[in-house]
């Protein structure tokens, strides 16, 4: 069955223009709408899937942003996921803390002809890493005494070389920290050896002694004190 195709003319409008007809059948026309439909429709389609991976990503980056804006205060509370330490966890390690700077006293008492002192400040920082946190990378006894004895002979070396100066601070610092990311012993307290001996007039007589003395000789105190608070927290609870 021929099909005839009548167009309308715009610039006649009370006439038709009549085509010849054509081979086309009836059966063809149809398929031609079809995939006109077909298309529309995948078009569409392309259209509502566009839109909603842009609605996702606008999603994602609204989520990303309130990640990163609580992110900048979870430094300033505590641990989401942490408990309240039981009564023991707080004792024992406030008990060791309080027997270590005993002892390190008793100690200066016998030593304080000699001008030298146990209880140095950075004692007190490993005291709360060994007793508050045994399991830091920080309280493992290779990075501890690595730290100690490294970090106290950088800062006797900077002294030598630079003298009592802002120099020789900063330049002990960098290099103490240097040597603990190399040698893989990071141990926070230690980054403080080399300011104290600079500062401190009456440890020069020590010189390269004060890799020794006092830090790495009063850790292997601390550690025997340490044995004994992971005893009692474990097998004396409260």
């Amino acid at each position: 069955m021929n099909a005839q195709l009548h167009l309308r003319s715009s610039y006649l409008p009370n006439h038709c223009i009549l085509l010849p007809p054509t081979s086309f059948s009836s059966s063809h026309t149809f398929s031609v709408l079809n995939s006109s439909n077909e298309n529309r429709i995948l078009g569409l389609g392309r259209l509502g899937l566009n839109e909603r991976i842009l609605a996702n990503r606008t999603v994602t980056k609204r989520k990303k942003s309130i990640r990163a804006s609580a992110g900048v205060w979870d430094g300033w509370m505590p641990e989401k996921s942490s408990k309240a330490p039981p009564l023991s966890d707080i004792i024992w390690p406030s008990a060791g803390a309080f027997a270590a700077m005993a002892m390190l006293g008793k100690i200066d008492q016998i030593l304080a002809a000699k001008g030298i002192s146990m209880t140095i400040a950075p004692l007190g920082a490993v005291c709360a890493v060994l007793f508050a946190t045994p399991a830091s990378p920080g309280a493992r006894k290779y990075n501890m005494f690595m730290a100690q004895i490294g970090c106290a002979a950088i800062g006797v070396l900077a002294l030598t070389i630079l003298g009592p100066c802002w120099l020789a601070r900063s330049t002990a610092l960098s290099a103490a920290m240097a040597f603990m990311i190399y040698t893989r012993s990071v141990h926070p307290p230690a980054a403080s050896l080399p300011l104290l001996f600079i500062d401190g007039a009456k440890l020069h007589q020590l010189n390269y002694w004060y890799a020794l003395f006092p830090g790495a000789a009063g850790c292997i105190l601390l550690c025997l004190i340490q044995e004994i608070v992971c005893y009692l927290k474990e097998n004396v609870k409260f």
